[in-house]
């Protein structure tokens, strides 16, 4: 599947939701992947371990992100990493120091996957608690930047590097934080690979899933059956493709799963 880039300020709208990965599609890559103790980052994790990944995996929930890695031990394949960090007070240092680990036991990184994120309830910006506010553009705005800087010497020792964001165009009132730091990743996203262009060894790319069966979206819509929404794994398709060498040609959009 060829996929030609389009103007980057235009949503992506393509079958990639129906990619089908032959086997081992990923063997041999080391990807990243942070929020992988539920939702989207779970099911991606595991799917990106059975094509072959080496998967390192990062989240706080010490106990899902161990059930996570046990899911993986049961697929036979390569025994994945675990990082249990708390992404919303974690310092440049920390970031510099998953680089550090990440070198010294893989000597390089083929992928990574910005898809921690947290609400903390739909609140008016006027009412949002101060700490509450820090915590989340911390998650949203300068882990991806912190994490990509820190990580970026590694992904350059790759021959086709992939970073891909779940991003959220979540831009409407209530949405507080979240909002706010999902419009920032975009603008992140934009610039980052405007300043890897002409580096063919990264692309930059990210996915807007729309509404899925997760802790985030049930949480904030408790008033709607969550068996409307779709299964996390039948969402993941697009973030495979990217990380793989098909997407190796395609940098600088957004795949969206419904027309914005």
């Amino acid at each position: 599947m060829t996929i030609k880039p389009t103007d980057s300020d235009t949503p992506l709208h393509s079958d990639l939701f129906t990619f089908n990965a032959p086997e081992n599609y990923l063997a041999e890559r080391v990807i990243l992947i942070t929020g992988a103790s539920r939702g989207i980052g779970k099911a991606l994790a595991i799917e990106c371990a059975r094509l072959g990944a080496q998967v390192i995996l990062i989240a706080k929930d010490l106990n899902r992100l161990e059930k996570t890695y046990d899911e993986i031990i049961a697929l036979n394949q390569a025994t994945p990493a675990i990082l249990n960090i708390d992404l919303e007070v974690a310092s440049a240092d920390d970031h510099n120091e998953i680089a550090a680990s990440i070198e010294k036991e893989y000597g390089r990184l083929n992928g990574l996957v910005h898809n921690a994120g947290r609400v903390g309830g739909l609140t008016p910006l006027h009412a949002l608690e101060l700490s509450t506010w820090t915590k989340l553009i911390t998650l949203h705005v300068h882990t991806p930047y912190l994490l990509s800087r820190a990580c970026l010497p590694l992904l350059k020792k790759s021959a086709d590097a992939s970073i891909v964001f779940s991003v959220d165009e979540a831009n409407k009132a209530y949405w507080g934080a979240y909002g706010v730091g999902k419009q920032a990743q975009i603008g992140l996203l934009h610039i980052l690979a405007d300043e890897c262009d002409g580096d063919q060894r990264i692309r930059v790319n990210g996915v807007h899933p729309g509404s899925v069966r997760t802790d985030l979206r049930t949480h904030n819509y408790p008033g709607i059956n969550p068996a409307s929404f779709p299964e996390p794994a039948t969402v993941i398709a697009p973030y495979i493709y990217l990380l793989g060498t098909d997407g190796n040609a395609m940098t600088n959009q957004i795949v969206s799963r419904t027309p914005e």
